[in-house]
């Protein structure tokens, strides 16, 4: 007995080495793919959405993710007061549709991060307002341009331009506004800095935006079509506005192509695979960024990863509608919105239908 216990106590038999597997072979015609780890760049994804900048592949190196989340964690500016007093505000939405309301500060020596939290500065002006919606289902996302001189209800203000709402009351009053206005509630919110745009272009090398129309801005020429824009040439391009007779319509379409570019470039199979490159651009971009406290890395994977499947086409871009424009008592120029255009904008926010919206608006009238 002992011998036999001793026996199953010995060293087993070394295996001998199996033989090398023959490389694989890829198939005729294709090239090898590189892996696809979209965990891995979901926060670079879903903090693109804040600029206003959804993307979701990812082919970078796993493990990145740790690296992005701790650079977000690290330069991203919290806002403390971010929403309104919860009494009066639209419900949250149940089927899981996501409402980010994206600020664009122009600032004259100031950033976002220089003033209270939530608090307009006198030298800090609110340019561009835009809300980026993401459907329940993931599909695409939709950008939605409301032009900063849009006559609106300021709540406890009357009837202003939407950006009066953040000299009046910051971050809160225009959260507040906009809700009033579309009957929608407003998940999460940031602000970014004009500069930021400059040092996005700058960390992917420039992007490739397509413009409507030649113009020239900033002691920049841009031509109708594609340019190459990075830097300061790309700053002149989003805050263009003198040379359009259209104003800040022709401005919120180039901020639209802007974003579109923007995507393009961050998607890029050679971007998506150069870790510096995406660490980069989210170290630029959220050195300039400023979001409420519950956009946490946390928060900002899930969404990345819900979009992971997400490709450039998959941006859409629009207008709030409007109505041609008017003359306040006091004198100010500013821009009327169609109030049936908002209206049924407003219901198909609260039916999850905003690509569907679009496409009603884009078929022509019979």
């Amino acid at each position: 007995m002992s011998g036999s216990r001793r026996a199953a106590r010995a060293p087993r038999a070394a295996r001998a080495p199996r033989a090398p597997r023959a490389p694989r072979v890829p198939r005729t015609g294709r090239a090898p793919r590189p892996p696809r780890r979209p965990w891995a760049t979901a926060l670079a994804a879903a903090a693109a959405v804040l600029v206003g900048v959804p993307t979701v592949v990812a082919l970078v190196v796993a493990g990145f993710a740790a690296h992005l989340v701790s650079t977000f964690d690290d330069r991203a500016t919290t806002i403390d007061r971010a929403f309104p007093s919860e009494l009066g505000r639209p419900p949250v939405d149940e089927s899981g549709a996501l409402t980010v309301l994206l600020l664009g500060t122009d600032s004259a020596g100031t950033s976002p991060t220089d003033a209270a939290p939530g608090v307009a500065t006198p030298a800090s002006r609110t340019d561009t307002v835009m809300l980026v919606r993401v459907p329940a289902d993931r599909s695409e996302v939709v950008v939605l341009s409301i032009l900063r001189d849009s006559w609106v209800d300021v709540p406890g203000h009357g009837s202003a331009k939407i950006n009066a709402a953040h000299a009046w009351g910051g971050v809160p009053l225009v959260v507040e506004t906009v809700e009033s206005l579309l009957g929608v509630r407003v998940d999460h919110v940031a602000t970014v800095g004009f500069e930021g745009f400059a040092g996005m272009s700058e960390a992917l090398g420039g992007v490739d935006v397509v413009s409507e129309r030649s113009f020239t801005a900033g002691g920049h020429d841009f031509d109708a079509g594609v340019n190459r824009l990075a830097g300061d040439r790309a700053l002149d391009f989003v805050r263009a506005r003198a040379p359009f007779a259209d104003a800040d319509h022709q401005r919120a379409r180039n901020q639209q192509a802007f974003v579109r570019g923007l995507v393009g470039g961050l998607l890029d199979r050679g971007t998506l695979s150069d870790p510096v490159a995406v660490s980069g651009f989210v170290g630029v971009a959220t050195e300039h960024l400023a979001v409420d406290p519950g956009l946490t890395p946390r928060r900002l994977v899930e969404i990345g990863w819900g979009l992971r499947d997400l490709s450039p086409s998959g941006v859409r871009t629009a207008t709030v509608p409007t109505a041609g424009g008017g003359v306040s008592d006091d004198g100010q120029s500013y821009v009327s919105l169609d109030p049936e255009g908002v209206r049924s904008l407003g219901d198909a926010l609260r039916a999850d239908e905003v690509g569907a919206w679009l496409d009603g608006r884009a078929t022509p009238s019979p």
